[in-house]
Protein backbone atom coordinates (compact mmCIF):
# COMPACT_ATOMS: atom_id res chain seq x y z
CA UNK A 1 0.00 0.00 0.00
CA UNK A 2 2.65 2.24 0.39
CA UNK A 3 6.71 2.72 -0.53
CA UNK A 4 8.93 0.54 1.24
CA UNK A 5 12.28 2.27 2.27
CA UNK A 6 14.16 3.87 5.45
CA UNK A 7 11.94 6.67 6.63
CA UNK A 8 13.91 10.06 7.96
CA UNK A 9 12.51 9.85 11.63
CA UNK A 10 15.70 10.44 13.80
CA UNK A 11 15.48 14.11 14.65
CA UNK A 12 18.18 16.76 16.27
CA UNK A 13 16.94 15.07 20.33
CA UNK A 14 17.27 11.43 18.99
CA UNK A 15 20.66 12.15 17.18
CA UNK A 16 22.00 13.40 20.55
CA UNK A 17 20.21 10.64 22.09
CA UNK A 18 21.83 8.30 20.19
CA UNK A 19 25.51 9.92 20.59
CA UNK A 20 24.91 9.75 24.46
CA UNK A 21 23.12 6.23 24.33
CA UNK A 22 26.11 4.81 22.51
CA UNK A 23 28.93 6.62 24.14
CA UNK A 24 27.80 6.49 28.02
CA UNK A 25 27.30 2.79 28.33
CA UNK A 26 29.31 0.03 29.96
CA UNK A 27 32.56 1.61 29.58
CA UNK A 28 32.61 4.53 32.17
CA UNK A 29 31.69 2.02 34.30
CA UNK A 30 34.56 -0.86 33.56
CA UNK A 31 36.98 0.61 31.64
CA UNK A 32 38.46 2.87 35.30
CA UNK A 33 40.28 -0.22 35.91
CA UNK A 34 41.75 -0.82 32.49
CA UNK A 35 43.09 2.82 32.01
CA UNK A 36 44.30 2.75 36.00
CA UNK A 37 46.17 -0.64 35.48
CA UNK A 38 47.80 0.50 31.76
CA UNK A 39 48.48 4.12 33.21
CA UNK A 40 50.26 3.20 36.24
CA UNK A 41 48.68 5.96 38.37
CA UNK A 42 45.72 7.91 39.15
CA UNK A 43 47.40 11.54 37.61
CA UNK A 44 48.39 9.47 34.57
CA UNK A 45 44.76 8.01 34.10
CA UNK A 46 43.36 10.95 34.76
CA UNK A 47 45.42 12.36 32.04
CA UNK A 48 44.36 9.47 29.19
CA UNK A 49 40.38 9.89 29.98
CA UNK A 50 40.89 13.83 28.93
CA UNK A 51 43.23 12.98 26.08
CA UNK A 52 40.63 10.59 25.36
CA UNK A 53 37.82 13.33 25.23
CA UNK A 54 39.82 15.24 22.43
CA UNK A 55 40.96 12.99 20.18
CA UNK A 56 37.28 11.79 20.19
CA UNK A 57 36.06 15.45 19.79
CA UNK A 58 38.74 15.44 16.85
CA UNK A 59 37.29 12.02 15.12
CA UNK A 60 33.91 13.27 15.63
CA UNK A 61 34.48 16.71 13.51
CA UNK A 62 35.78 14.56 11.03
CA UNK A 63 33.08 12.23 10.85
CA UNK A 64 30.72 14.88 11.14
CA UNK A 65 32.42 17.14 7.87
CA UNK A 66 32.23 13.05 6.35
CA UNK A 67 28.37 13.08 7.14
CA UNK A 68 27.95 16.10 5.24
CA UNK A 69 30.12 15.48 2.08
CA UNK A 70 28.57 11.66 1.57
CA UNK A 71 25.39 11.43 1.88
CA UNK A 72 24.86 7.40 2.35
CA UNK A 73 24.28 5.93 5.22
CA UNK A 74 27.09 3.20 6.26
CA UNK A 75 29.74 5.01 8.77
CA UNK A 76 33.27 3.77 8.30
CA UNK A 77 32.55 1.22 5.74
CA UNK A 78 30.47 4.01 3.25
CA UNK A 79 33.98 6.60 3.75
CA UNK A 80 36.36 3.81 3.68
CA UNK A 81 34.62 3.07 -0.12
CA UNK A 82 34.37 6.56 -1.14
CA UNK A 83 37.41 7.73 -0.29
CA UNK A 84 40.38 4.70 -0.45
CA UNK A 85 38.25 2.15 -2.72
CA UNK A 86 36.52 -1.22 -2.49
CA UNK A 87 39.64 -3.05 -0.97
CA UNK A 88 40.02 -1.48 2.56
CA UNK A 89 35.97 -1.15 2.87
CA UNK A 90 35.51 -4.64 2.75
CA UNK A 91 38.62 -5.40 4.76
CA UNK A 92 36.70 -3.22 7.06
CA UNK A 93 33.39 -4.86 6.37
CA UNK A 94 35.10 -8.27 6.97
CA UNK A 95 37.03 -7.40 10.77
CA UNK A 96 33.53 -5.62 11.57
CA UNK A 97 31.41 -8.37 11.18
CA UNK A 98 33.60 -11.39 12.30
CA UNK A 99 36.15 -9.54 14.74
CA UNK A 100 34.91 -5.64 16.03
CA UNK A 101 31.42 -5.42 16.03
CA UNK A 102 30.25 -8.80 18.28
CA UNK A 103 33.21 -8.35 20.17
CA UNK A 104 31.97 -4.93 21.39
CA UNK A 105 28.22 -6.19 21.26
CA UNK A 106 29.38 -8.86 23.84
CA UNK A 107 31.94 -6.72 26.09
CA UNK A 108 28.91 -3.96 26.27
CA UNK A 109 26.42 -7.18 26.96
CA UNK A 110 28.23 -9.15 29.77
CA UNK A 111 28.40 -5.54 31.40
CA UNK A 112 24.74 -5.63 31.32
CA UNK A 113 24.75 -8.63 32.80
CA UNK A 114 27.19 -8.23 35.74
CA UNK A 115 25.62 -4.80 36.73
CA UNK A 116 22.16 -6.33 36.56
CA UNK A 117 23.12 -9.16 38.85
CA UNK A 118 25.55 -7.85 41.37
CA UNK A 119 23.17 -6.53 43.78
CA UNK A 120 21.01 -9.78 44.08
CA UNK A 121 25.01 -11.26 45.04
CA UNK A 122 26.14 -8.70 47.17
CA UNK A 123 28.57 -8.79 48.74
CA UNK A 124 29.68 -11.76 46.87
CA UNK A 125 30.40 -11.99 42.99
CA UNK A 126 27.73 -12.97 40.32
CA UNK A 127 28.12 -16.67 38.61
CA UNK A 128 29.62 -16.35 35.74
CA UNK A 129 27.05 -18.37 34.12
CA UNK A 130 24.21 -16.46 35.37
CA UNK A 131 25.68 -13.16 34.52
CA UNK A 132 25.75 -14.92 30.59
CA UNK A 133 22.52 -15.83 29.91
CA UNK A 134 21.29 -12.48 32.07
CA UNK A 135 23.22 -10.98 29.36
CA UNK A 136 22.67 -13.08 26.33
CA UNK A 137 18.51 -12.34 27.32
CA UNK A 138 19.40 -8.17 27.78
CA UNK A 139 20.55 -8.73 23.94
CA UNK A 140 17.82 -10.93 22.35
CA UNK A 141 15.70 -7.99 23.48
CA UNK A 142 17.34 -5.11 22.03
CA UNK A 143 17.44 -7.22 19.00
CA UNK A 144 13.85 -8.01 18.76
CA UNK A 145 13.01 -4.01 19.55
CA UNK A 146 15.01 -3.29 16.67
CA UNK A 147 13.55 -5.73 14.46
CA UNK A 148 10.31 -4.56 15.14
CA UNK A 149 10.11 -0.61 14.92
CA UNK A 150 12.41 2.45 14.42
CA UNK A 151 10.31 4.36 16.35
CA UNK A 152 9.94 2.29 19.79
CA UNK A 153 13.78 1.75 19.09
CA UNK A 154 14.84 5.70 18.95
CA UNK A 155 12.42 6.66 21.94
CA UNK A 156 13.85 3.60 23.77
CA UNK A 157 17.48 5.44 23.34
CA UNK A 158 15.90 8.54 24.37
CA UNK A 159 14.67 7.59 27.60
CA UNK A 160 18.39 6.07 28.68
CA UNK A 161 20.12 8.26 27.71
CA UNK A 162 18.17 9.89 30.75
CA UNK A 163 18.90 7.13 32.52
CA UNK A 164 22.44 7.04 31.37
CA UNK A 165 22.47 10.89 32.62
CA UNK A 166 21.26 10.60 35.87
CA UNK A 167 23.70 7.04 36.66
CA UNK A 168 26.61 9.59 36.09
CA UNK A 169 24.70 12.47 38.29
CA UNK A 170 24.51 9.62 40.79
CA UNK A 171 28.35 9.21 41.19
CA UNK A 172 29.83 12.52 40.74
CA UNK A 173 27.94 14.13 43.58
CA UNK A 174 29.06 12.12 46.20
CA UNK A 175 32.49 12.59 45.04
CA UNK A 176 32.55 15.71 44.80
CA UNK A 177 30.70 16.50 48.23
CA UNK A 178 33.85 14.42 49.64
CA UNK A 179 35.85 16.27 47.37
CA UNK A 180 35.27 19.12 48.75
CA UNK A 181 34.99 18.12 52.36
CA UNK A 182 38.91 17.93 51.60
CA UNK A 183 39.05 14.31 51.09
CA UNK A 184 42.13 14.16 48.87
CA UNK A 185 44.37 11.50 50.11
CA UNK A 186 43.89 9.41 47.19
CA UNK A 187 45.38 11.78 45.03
CA UNK A 188 48.51 11.98 47.00
CA UNK A 189 51.53 11.89 44.57
CA UNK A 190 49.19 11.35 41.43
CA UNK A 191 51.71 11.48 39.15
CA UNK A 192 54.31 8.40 40.07
CA UNK A 193 56.76 7.98 37.47
CA UNK A 194 57.76 4.58 38.54
CA UNK A 195 54.51 2.75 37.91
CA UNK A 196 54.20 4.25 34.65
CA UNK A 197 55.04 1.51 32.04
CA UNK A 198 55.53 3.43 28.08
CA UNK A 199 54.45 0.00 25.97
CA UNK A 200 51.28 0.01 28.09
CA UNK A 201 49.85 3.25 27.55
CA UNK A 202 48.57 2.22 24.13
CA UNK A 203 45.87 -0.41 26.31
CA UNK A 204 45.43 2.62 28.87
CA UNK A 205 44.43 4.54 25.56
CA UNK A 206 42.30 1.69 24.37
CA UNK A 207 40.33 1.32 27.25
CA UNK A 208 39.58 5.30 27.70
CA UNK A 209 38.43 5.32 23.34
CA UNK A 210 36.20 2.11 24.21
CA UNK A 211 34.76 4.30 27.10
CA UNK A 212 34.11 7.38 24.26
CA UNK A 213 33.45 4.90 21.51
CA UNK A 214 30.04 6.20 20.00
CA UNK A 215 30.71 9.55 18.79
CA UNK A 216 30.39 8.03 15.60
CA UNK A 217 27.16 6.13 15.40
CA UNK A 218 24.84 9.00 13.47
CA UNK A 219 27.23 8.76 10.06
CA UNK A 220 25.59 4.78 9.94
CA UNK A 221 22.00 6.81 9.75
CA UNK A 222 22.97 9.87 7.86
CA UNK A 223 20.18 8.64 5.25
CA UNK A 224 17.53 8.45 8.61
CA UNK A 225 17.96 11.97 9.85
CA UNK A 226 16.30 14.70 9.70
CA UNK A 227 18.08 18.02 8.29
CA UNK A 228 21.65 15.99 8.53
CA UNK A 229 23.66 18.61 7.47
CA UNK A 230 22.79 21.01 10.51
CA UNK A 231 22.14 18.15 12.57
CA UNK A 232 25.00 15.96 12.68
CA UNK A 233 27.99 18.78 13.77
CA UNK A 234 25.21 20.23 16.34
CA UNK A 235 24.88 16.49 18.03
CA UNK A 236 28.28 15.60 17.75
CA UNK A 237 29.75 18.87 19.11
CA UNK A 238 27.11 19.17 22.14
CA UNK A 239 27.32 15.60 23.24
CA UNK A 240 30.86 14.56 23.11
CA UNK A 241 31.52 17.84 25.10
CA UNK A 242 28.84 16.81 27.64
CA UNK A 243 30.15 13.28 28.11
CA UNK A 244 33.69 14.71 28.22
CA UNK A 245 32.85 16.70 31.26
CA UNK A 246 30.43 13.68 32.75
CA UNK A 247 33.62 11.43 33.02
CA UNK A 248 36.10 13.75 34.11
CA UNK A 249 34.20 14.04 37.08
CA UNK A 250 33.24 10.85 37.29
CA UNK A 251 36.55 9.70 37.52
CA UNK A 252 37.66 12.05 40.20
CA UNK A 253 34.54 10.73 42.30
CA UNK A 254 35.79 7.24 41.68
CA UNK A 255 39.37 7.95 43.28
CA UNK A 256 37.85 10.33 46.01
CA UNK A 257 35.89 7.41 47.22
CA UNK A 258 38.01 4.66 45.91
CA UNK A 259 41.73 3.81 46.36
CA UNK A 260 43.81 2.43 43.67
CA UNK A 261 44.04 -0.74 45.17
CA UNK A 262 40.19 -0.58 44.97
CA UNK A 263 39.40 0.39 41.60
CA UNK A 264 42.24 -2.22 40.43
CA UNK A 265 40.55 -5.04 42.18
CA UNK A 266 36.98 -4.77 41.84
CA UNK A 267 34.93 -6.42 38.84
CA UNK A 268 32.37 -3.67 38.80
CA UNK A 269 33.81 -0.06 39.92
CA UNK A 270 30.85 1.64 39.96
CA UNK A 271 29.20 -1.03 42.33
CA UNK A 272 32.35 -0.65 44.66
CA UNK A 273 31.98 3.12 44.62
CA UNK A 274 28.04 2.94 45.57
CA UNK A 275 29.15 0.54 48.50
CA UNK A 276 31.36 2.57 49.49
CA UNK A 277 30.00 6.14 49.34
CA UNK A 278 26.28 5.01 49.39
CA UNK A 279 24.69 1.89 50.98
CA UNK A 280 20.99 3.24 50.79
CA UNK A 281 21.58 3.47 47.26
CA UNK A 282 22.96 -0.02 46.65
CA UNK A 283 20.31 -1.70 45.16
CA UNK A 284 19.54 1.48 42.55
CA UNK A 285 22.76 2.26 40.92
CA UNK A 286 23.91 -1.01 39.56
CA UNK A 287 20.44 -1.54 38.00
CA UNK A 288 21.01 2.61 36.34
CA UNK A 289 24.45 1.05 34.86
CA UNK A 290 22.98 -2.15 33.40
CA UNK A 291 20.22 0.51 32.11
CA UNK A 292 23.28 2.17 30.46
CA UNK A 293 24.98 -0.98 28.75
CA UNK A 294 21.27 -1.51 27.86
CA UNK A 295 21.07 1.52 25.87
CA UNK A 296 24.70 1.02 24.26
CA UNK A 297 23.52 -2.47 22.90
CA UNK A 298 20.15 -0.77 21.35
CA UNK A 299 22.08 1.94 19.57
CA UNK A 300 24.92 -0.41 17.92
CA UNK A 301 22.63 -2.83 17.03
CA UNK A 302 20.31 -0.07 15.41
CA UNK A 303 23.41 1.27 13.88
CA UNK A 304 25.65 -1.49 12.68
CA UNK A 305 22.45 -3.19 10.83
CA UNK A 306 22.62 0.08 8.46
CA UNK A 307 26.23 -0.68 7.92
CA UNK A 308 25.51 -4.49 6.41
CA UNK A 309 22.55 -2.81 4.48
CA UNK A 310 24.42 -0.45 2.83
CA UNK A 311 27.35 -3.09 2.25
CA UNK A 312 24.70 -5.41 0.78
CA UNK A 313 23.23 -2.33 -1.64
CA UNK A 314 26.75 -1.58 -3.08
CA UNK A 315 27.34 -5.61 -3.52
CA UNK A 316 29.78 -6.61 -1.27
CA UNK A 317 26.89 -8.51 1.09
CA UNK A 318 24.71 -10.76 -0.08
CA UNK A 319 21.65 -8.73 -1.84
CA UNK A 320 19.48 -10.10 1.06
CA UNK A 321 20.51 -7.77 3.79
CA UNK A 322 19.84 -4.80 1.62
CA UNK A 323 16.51 -5.48 2.32
CA UNK A 324 13.19 -4.11 4.45
CA UNK A 325 10.04 -5.80 6.12
CA UNK A 326 7.35 -4.52 3.86
CA UNK A 327 5.61 -3.42 7.04
CA UNK A 328 7.61 -2.73 9.86
CA UNK A 329 10.23 -0.41 7.44
CA UNK A 330 13.25 -2.01 9.54
CA UNK A 331 16.12 -4.08 7.82
CA UNK A 332 14.97 -6.72 9.11
CA UNK A 333 17.76 -9.40 8.11
CA UNK A 334 20.44 -6.97 8.94
CA UNK A 335 19.66 -6.59 12.54
CA UNK A 336 19.40 -9.84 12.94
CA UNK A 337 22.48 -11.18 11.64
CA UNK A 338 24.97 -10.58 14.20
CA UNK A 339 23.59 -12.56 16.81
CA UNK A 340 24.92 -15.88 16.40
CA UNK A 341 28.36 -14.31 16.52
CA UNK A 342 27.46 -12.20 19.85
CA UNK A 343 26.17 -15.30 21.43
CA UNK A 344 29.32 -17.26 21.03
CA UNK A 345 31.49 -14.68 22.08
CA UNK A 346 29.41 -14.08 25.32
CA UNK A 347 29.35 -17.35 26.09
CA UNK A 348 33.31 -18.00 25.65
CA UNK A 349 34.83 -14.21 25.89
CA UNK A 350 36.22 -12.30 28.82
CA UNK A 351 35.71 -8.41 29.02
CA UNK A 352 39.56 -7.07 29.02
CA UNK A 353 41.00 -9.85 26.26
CA UNK A 354 37.50 -8.85 24.61
CA UNK A 355 38.25 -5.26 24.36
CA UNK A 356 41.93 -5.23 23.06
CA UNK A 357 40.99 -7.97 20.41
CA UNK A 358 38.52 -5.84 18.96
CA UNK A 359 40.04 -2.53 19.55
CA UNK A 360 42.73 -2.72 17.03
CA UNK A 361 40.65 -3.36 14.34
CA UNK A 362 38.53 -0.48 15.06
CA UNK A 363 41.16 2.18 15.32
CA UNK A 364 42.96 0.95 12.50
CA UNK A 365 39.76 1.59 9.96
CA UNK A 366 38.82 5.10 11.97
CA UNK A 367 42.30 5.87 10.95
CA UNK A 368 41.95 4.95 7.36
CA UNK A 369 38.73 6.78 7.45
CA UNK A 370 39.82 10.43 8.45
CA UNK A 371 42.96 9.44 6.33
CA UNK A 372 39.38 9.06 3.72
CA UNK A 373 38.56 13.00 4.47
CA UNK A 374 42.56 14.37 3.74
CA UNK A 375 42.38 12.15 0.51
CA UNK A 376 38.55 13.51 -0.08
CA UNK A 377 39.72 16.88 0.04
CA UNK A 378 42.39 16.66 -2.47
CA UNK A 379 40.52 15.00 -4.72
CA UNK A 380 37.65 17.08 -4.84
CA UNK A 381 38.51 20.78 -3.33
CA UNK A 382 35.43 22.37 -5.84
CA UNK A 383 32.77 20.06 -3.36
CA UNK A 384 31.35 22.53 -1.18
CA UNK A 385 30.71 21.26 2.20
CA UNK A 386 28.63 23.16 4.88
CA UNK A 387 30.70 21.86 7.85
CA UNK A 388 34.48 21.92 7.61
CA UNK A 389 36.86 21.21 9.71
CA UNK A 390 41.15 22.55 9.97
CA UNK A 391 43.30 20.09 8.21
CA UNK A 392 45.35 19.61 11.10
CA UNK A 393 42.28 18.36 13.00
CA UNK A 394 42.07 14.80 10.34
CA UNK A 395 45.82 15.23 9.84
CA UNK A 396 46.85 15.00 13.92
CA UNK A 397 44.25 12.52 14.88
CA UNK A 398 44.88 9.76 11.79
CA UNK A 399 48.57 9.93 13.00
CA UNK A 400 47.57 9.45 16.29
CA UNK A 401 45.34 6.46 15.49
CA UNK A 402 47.95 4.68 13.35
CA UNK A 403 50.41 5.36 15.92
CA UNK A 404 48.56 3.72 18.78
CA UNK A 405 47.48 1.01 16.41
CA UNK A 406 51.25 0.22 15.68
CA UNK A 407 52.49 0.75 19.49
CA UNK A 408 49.57 -1.75 20.38
CA UNK A 409 52.07 -5.19 19.04
CA UNK A 410 54.42 -4.44 21.82
CA UNK A 411 51.75 -4.31 24.61
CA UNK A 412 49.18 -6.87 23.62
CA UNK A 413 51.02 -8.89 20.96
CA UNK A 414 48.66 -12.07 21.34
CA UNK A 415 45.44 -10.44 20.75
CA UNK A 416 46.25 -7.88 18.37
CA UNK A 417 47.62 -10.46 16.47
CA UNK A 418 44.50 -11.98 16.27
CA UNK A 419 42.89 -9.09 15.15
CA UNK A 420 45.61 -8.70 12.75
CA UNK A 421 45.00 -11.68 11.46
CA UNK A 422 40.97 -11.52 11.02
CA UNK A 423 41.65 -8.34 9.11
CA UNK A 424 44.21 -10.24 6.66
CA UNK A 425 41.91 -13.19 6.50
CA UNK A 426 39.21 -10.94 3.84
CA UNK A 427 42.04 -10.61 1.82
CA UNK A 428 41.44 -14.02 -0.28
CA UNK A 429 38.05 -13.45 0.21
CA UNK A 430 38.10 -10.33 -1.85
CA UNK A 431 39.52 -11.24 -4.86
CA UNK A 432 38.00 -14.91 -5.16
CA UNK A 433 34.58 -13.46 -4.46
CA UNK A 434 34.33 -10.07 -4.59
CA UNK A 435 36.97 -8.46 -7.13
CA UNK A 436 35.83 -11.09 -9.27
CA UNK A 437 31.82 -10.00 -9.23
CA UNK A 438 32.84 -6.97 -9.78
CA UNK A 439 35.17 -7.34 -12.69
CA UNK A 440 32.15 -9.61 -14.34
CA UNK A 441 34.87 -12.53 -14.90
CA UNK A 442 33.75 -14.54 -11.90
CA UNK A 443 30.17 -14.42 -13.90
CA UNK A 444 31.50 -16.51 -16.71
CA UNK A 445 32.60 -19.48 -14.22
CA UNK A 446 31.23 -22.57 -13.62
CA UNK A 447 31.70 -22.48 -9.85
CA UNK A 448 29.15 -19.07 -10.37
CA UNK A 449 27.01 -21.08 -12.45
CA UNK A 450 26.33 -23.63 -9.68
CA UNK A 451 25.86 -21.14 -6.80
CA UNK A 452 24.49 -18.23 -8.72
CA UNK A 453 20.92 -20.39 -8.63
CA UNK A 454 21.24 -22.06 -5.64
CA UNK A 455 21.73 -18.47 -3.97
CA UNK A 456 18.76 -16.77 -5.79
CA UNK A 457 16.57 -19.82 -4.43
CA UNK A 458 17.71 -19.72 -0.60
CA UNK A 459 17.21 -15.38 -0.63
CA UNK A 460 13.61 -16.17 -2.61
CA UNK A 461 12.65 -18.34 -0.22
CA UNK A 462 13.95 -16.00 3.32
CA UNK A 463 12.00 -13.21 1.28
CA UNK A 464 9.07 -15.05 1.64
CA UNK A 465 9.81 -16.07 5.83
CA UNK A 466 10.52 -12.96 6.77
CA UNK A 467 8.22 -10.48 4.48
CA UNK A 468 10.88 -8.35 3.21
CA UNK A 469 11.73 -6.90 -0.02
CA UNK A 470 14.28 -4.18 -1.74
CA UNK A 471 14.20 -0.60 -0.74
CA UNK A 472 11.75 1.18 -3.42
CA UNK A 473 13.07 4.56 -3.23
CA UNK A 474 16.15 6.20 -3.03
CA UNK A 475 17.39 8.47 -0.03
CA UNK A 476 20.44 9.68 -0.67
Amino acid sequence: EEAVFLRKKITLLRAFSLLIGSMVGSGIFISPKGVLKNSGSVGFSLLVWFVCGILSMFGALCYAELGTRITKSGGHYIYILETLGPLPSFLFLWAEFFAIRPANSAVVSLAFGRYMLEPFFAPCAAPVTAVKLVSLLGYYMVLTLNSWSVTWSARLQTALSVVKLLALTLIIVPGMMLLAQGHTENFQDAFNRQSLVLDKLPLAFYAGMFAYSGWFQTSFVREELVRPERNIPLAVIVSVITVIVGYMLTNVSYYTVLGTQDVLASPAVAVSFVQRAFKSLISVVPVLVALSCFGTMNGGIFTFSRTLFVASREGQWPPLFSMIHIRRHTPLPAVMLMFPLVTAMVCIGDIYHLMNFFSFSRWLFIGLATLGLIVHRHRHPELHSPFKVPLFIPVSFTIICLFTVAMSFYSDPVNISIGCTMVLSGFPVYYLIIHRQMSNHFLQTKLSSFFSPLSDYLTHKLQLLLEVVQQEIKTY
